[in-house]
């Protein structure tokens, strides 16, 4: 065996669960390598530059916040297992978020990081449903979210046992939804349990300087602790041979070996690198990504969103529909609602703050509408949808008109489900990945492991415990 082609651990992906896999085994003495196809880490969870001005993606914010103090939580088991101290992460709270619905925002309920604020709006605008929205919670609370052997059960049956008004019961699926679910219209009730948590009961904060900072601290651990990292470096194919993965060819052709491989790309992303006989082939072809994508638009603006009256609120989950639809649409983009985030809009230390302003609005999309365009057909679909969002969005908002707005602007993007899967690889442009999870994070071959958000947990804190997690259940513990 060429032992400078071996690993206790190769992990196929620099994302956020890879990393922390990484940094979780070598810390004990693991020889690990992590191969990364692009030039970036981060994955679903990175920057990028444009004109020398970085944006943020993925990230509206770092979910799962708690205050110094509070122990037994995820961000506290997160700073533990990977040895960061909390200041590394130099985390600022949110000011409040909202959850909106109606053609103009009402109702509306309004959250913080202290969930007694969200527990006080459900009672002021639903007084007939707080025995029940206080039963859910007590039942979310007890809920064993994090063990590997759950069973499936619909979220919206549990939730309807409690909750009797449909508006409510939208309004809570909301915002849960949209950062985090990979099924259509229902989810399965530890996902939501998870969710739950990780934006009411805990809550929202972000680095002045976003998700880099989170990456930096995460490349420099892992350095620190001996891993190895290839960059631009992907891997091309899994050998399979009597139901191991017994090597990896990487893009080069070149062929490394590993005792464990850990993948964190998804489900059917990992499935498809398996070269090997047809009983794994019929076990690949079950393996389906989600059927929903987003766009986003980004603006830039001259001015923070304050100046334009838009400095109340940190992020804002909208509808305007009579029900909450959140699924595959059957146009390009589903408008109907949405998120809109402010990162200048977070309580940051000693009166910081970004030197620019920045408005950005996601919504579902339809990836099958955006794939296979001719280039030209790709760029106006793009300026259309991108100023449909935006009109959607500001109903939410307080009134700004065009020409204050245009006035202010400085720069634009927006990306869809084809810059998605150009980007990060997964297929069809979905960003939480298959929707049937795999807790324990097995697969057909024996040393090989999924983590990240086909494995389970949810949100950037979650997906980094589950790189731990993977490691600790199937490597370390066994070692």
């Amino acid at each position: 065996m060429n032992t400078a082609s071996h690993y206790d651990v190769a992990i196929i992906g620099a994302g956020m669960s890879g990393l922390a896999a990484g940094i979780r085994l070598a810390h004990f003495g693991k020889k690990v390598c992590i191969f990364e196809r692009h030039n970036a880490v981060g994955g679903l969870n990175g920057f990028y530059s444009i004109d020398g001005r970085k944006y943020d993606v993925g990230l509206h914010a770092l979910t799962n916040f708690v205050r110094p103090g509070v122990k037994g939580t995820p961000l506290t088991k997160l700073l533990r297992q990977l040895r960061i101290d909390r200041d590394e992460f130099a985390l600022c709270e949110q000011k409040q978020s909202r959850v909106a619905f109606g053609p103009h925002g009402e109702p509306s309920l309004r959250f913080t990081n202290d969930f007694a604020v969200f527990e006080s709006e459900v009672a002021r605008e639903f007084p007939s449903q707080s025995g029940g929205f206080c039963a859910l919670v007590h039942a979310i609370r007890t809920y064993d979210d994090v063990a590997l052997d759950l069973k499936p059960v619909s979220a919206r049956a549990i939730v309807r046992h409690h909750v009797k008004d449909a508006l409510l019961e939208d309004m809570l699926f909301c915002p849960v939804m949209y950062y985090g679910s990979a099924q259509e219209r229902d989810m399965e009730f530890g996902q939501f349990v998870i969710m739950f948590k990780a934006l009411f009961l805990e809550g929202f904060a972000r680095p002045l300087d976003g998700v880099r900072v989170i990456l930096r601290v995460l490349v420099d651990k892992y350095r620190a602790a001996g891993g190895e990292r290839r960059m631009k470096c992907g891997v091309q194919k899994i050998i399979a041979r009597e139901g191991r993965a017994a090597a990896l060819v990487l893009d080069s052709g070149e062929e490394v070996t590993a005792t464990h491989v850990i993948s964190s790309i998804g489900s059917p992303e990992t499935a498809a690198l398996i070269d090997s006989q047809s009983k794994i082939e019929n076990q690949k072809s079950k393996i389906q990504p989600g059927g929903h994508s987003f766009t986003e638009t980004i603006t830039v603006l001259r001015t923070q969103p304050a100046a334009l009256g838009w400095g109340d609120d940190t992020i804002v989950f909208f509808n305007d529909s009579p029900r909450f639809e959140y699924a595959c649409p059957s146009t390009q983009v589903d408008t109907r609602s949405g998120v809109i985030c402010f990162p200048n809009n977070f309580a940051y230390s000693d009166g910081q703050n970004l030197d620019e302003g920045f408005f950005r609005v996601t919504c579902l999309a339809n990836p099958a509408q955006w794939f296979d365009l001719p280039e030209e057909t790709y760029r106006a679909d793009k300026q259309r949808w991108f100023a449909e969002i935006q009109r959607s969005a500001r109903r939410f908002l307080p009134v700004v008109t065009d020409a204050q707005l245009d006035d202010n602007i400085v720069a634009t993007d927006m990306f869809s489900p084809r810059t998605i899967t150009k980007f990060t690889g997964h297929l069809n442009g979905a960003i939480y990945g298959a929707p049937d999870k795999i807790r324990d994070g097995r697969t057909a071959l024996a040393n090989l492991y999924l983590c990240g958000t086909d494995q389970g947990f949810l949100g950037i804190i979650g997906t980094m415990l589950s790189g731990i997690s993977m490691a600790n259940y199937h490597i370390l513990q066994k070692s």
